[in-house]
């Protein structure tokens, strides 16, 4: 298990500029954090390894040539704004749409992300009431079971495009239930920050 800073840049190895947004994200958080309920208090002590690798570890899964990234319930922006940080020069045509319905917790995206000045729109909306985004990539974190999420992948994903999600340690109870509803492939990688959990990527996505 992580469990500071240094093992994260070990990890991850950021450059001194994806350091320097993290940094600026880090300190934000903590601050509108106080006033909104953006992530758990207590888990801010751990935030290197509770929010920031837990996000940053989905990087390596993105495939190749996607430009259109969409997060639903972005709530404090994880996994996308990290993402975001990563593929800033790393990936600079990859753009991201976040998702929010709850207006305060879209100004705080909109500011992280202004103030670290990342490719990403915030749309501040439920994500059944948007219009088909045309992702190449979804993603969302601790919003609801597989099975929900599928049917919001479907709407927003482009033809061929994929859904990486991160899930706790009932995965394996969530991908029975959503093979009870759905046609997909599916690839499983074990989470860097959850003992028990799992990054699952899902394509080819059908309704059974």
């Amino acid at each position: 298990m992580i469990t500071d800073r240094s093992a994260f840049v070990d990890l991850i190895q950021p450059s001194n500029q994806e350091m320097l947004r993290l940094e600026a994200y880090a300190g934000l958080l903590s601050k509108w954090n106080s006033r909104i309920n953006l992530v758990a208090p207590n888990t801010l002590k751990t935030l290197w390894e509770r929010h920031f690798l837990d996000s940053a570890q989905l990087f390596s899964l993105t495939p190749a040539k996607v430009k259109i990234w969409a997060d639903f319930g972005s709530g404090g922006g994880f996994p996308a704004l990290v993402i975001a940080i990563l593929a800033a020069d790393r990936r600079p045509e990859l753009r991201f749409t976040l998702i929010e319905s709850d207006q305060r917790k879209a100004a705080f995206l909109r500011t992280v992300s202004r103030e670290t000045s990342l490719n990403v729109e915030v749309i501040a909306a439920r994500v059944e009431d948007i219009l088909p985004l045309g992702a190449d990539v979804v993603s969302a974190r601790a919003l609801a079971p597989l099975t929900e999420l599928l049917g919001y992948a479907e709407r927003h994903l482009a033809r061929g495009g994929v859904s990486i999600f991160p899930k706790g340690r009932n995965h394996e109870a969530e991908l029975s239930d959503a093979l009870a509803n759905w046609e997909f492939t599916y690839e499983k990688v074990e989470s860097l920050s959850h003992d028990e959990g799992a990054i699952l990527t899902i394509g080819d996505l059908r309704r059974a």
